[in-house]
């Protein structure tokens, strides 16, 4: 059975009992839609100022603690060269939402990272039609903007001064134009129901997303949810492995935010329904700055030692990291 009602996602999400099945379940649909390879994606964080105030998130711009920064069109390009002789087939650029980095600066940036013959996945928040058409153009593959809960009332009180029904359109538009598209939720956000992580999965499912990110909640001590309860670890491997039955053949990463909370995480996650690792390839002196929950791993690896270390790991299981682009067709 791999079709669920709402009541039968809210009823899986509340039981524990059902777990084992549930992430057994989630495994073989893996390996039946998309094998047992593993995509790595090299994330490049090329800048952590935003001008948005998202609650839960440390880049906030209400936070005066960060040290910002902004990396030059040159070090970008350097970074993306490095991951691909690193042997990374993606690369993800990713960062608050900077206006600086216009329309015009950004097409430059695509256009000599493509020529490294890499798939582009962009992760840079809410833009217009127009720009989101010229990056496309510009030669990127994907864009990933996660929905982060379907919940409008929700996502009003998360993210003050945005718009949800601003967020949809940015999901449509990006549909629209022909990229692949990426979404996904926080879990265990304050005030956040089992009813509305279910609604998050069938949303994933309506808008038949490409890729689905989904991690839990961790607080920060410079936001105003400093003292929120973090999410639980197995409620978000539920709601992915909920995801991977649902869509079947989408791309599912690991996150980094589920080894912050377990130190296996990222591996328990590729053995519950995830096919996909984004190591990071930005040089160590700005990985502590792109603070968006606290305590991530791999602060201070070289990208270097953690392509090998994921790549052990994703041998340890019977897996194998894959040499293809990693579309979801």
């Amino acid at each position: 059975m791999n079709e669920f009602s709402r009541k039968e996602i809210i009823d899986i999400l509340k039981d524990d009992s059902q777990n084992e099945w549930l992430f057994s379940q989630a495994n073989d649909l893996r390996k039946k839609y998309v094998g047992d390879e593993v995509h790595l994606r090299g994330l490049i964080e090329f800048s952590n100022i935003c001008k948005s105030n998202c609650k839960y998130c440390g880049l906030r711009c209400e936070n005066k603690k960060v040290e910002r920064y902004r990396l030059s069109k040159e070090k970008i390009i350097f970074l993306a060269q490095n991951a691909v002789e690193l042997g990374y087939k993606t690369i993800v650029l990713q960062s608050g939402e900077d206006t600086y980095f216009t329309k015009y600066i950004l097409c430059e940036i695509i256009n000599e990272i493509k020529n490294l013959d890499v798939a582009l996945t962009l992760s840079i928040g809410e833009r217009s039609f127009e720009d989101y058409k010229a990056f496309r153009e510009a030669g990127a593959d994907r864009y990933l903007i996660r929905i982060e809960t379907t919940d409008k009332n929700l996502y009003t009180q998360m993210h003050p001064y945005m718009d949800f029904d601003n967020r949809i359109r940015c999901l449509k538009d990006l549909k629209n134009l022909g990229y692949e598209v990426g979404t996904g939720c926080l879990v265990g956000l304050p005030g956040q129901t089992i009813e509305s992580l279910a609604d998050d999965i069938l949303f994933f499912k309506e808008i038949d997303a490409d890729m689905i990110g989904i991690g839990p909640f961790i607080s920060h001590p410079d936001t105003p949810l400093k003292d929120s309860e973090n999410g639980n670890f197995t409620l978000a491997l539920k709601v992915m492995a909920l995801t991977r039955i649902l869509l079947k053949n989408v791309n599912i990463p690991a996150t980094t935010a589920m080894e912050t909370l377990n130190p296996n995480g990222r591996i328990i996650a590729l053995q519950s329904g995830a096919n996909v690792v984004m190591p990071n390839v930005t040089e160590q002196e700005y990985r502590p700055k792109y603070e968006i929950y606290p305590d991530k791993v791999c602060m201070n690896e070289a990208p270097s030692h953690c392509r090998k270390c994921i790549e052990a790991k994703i041998k340890s299981i019977g897996r194998y990291v894959s040499e293809a682009y990693g579309f979801r067709y």
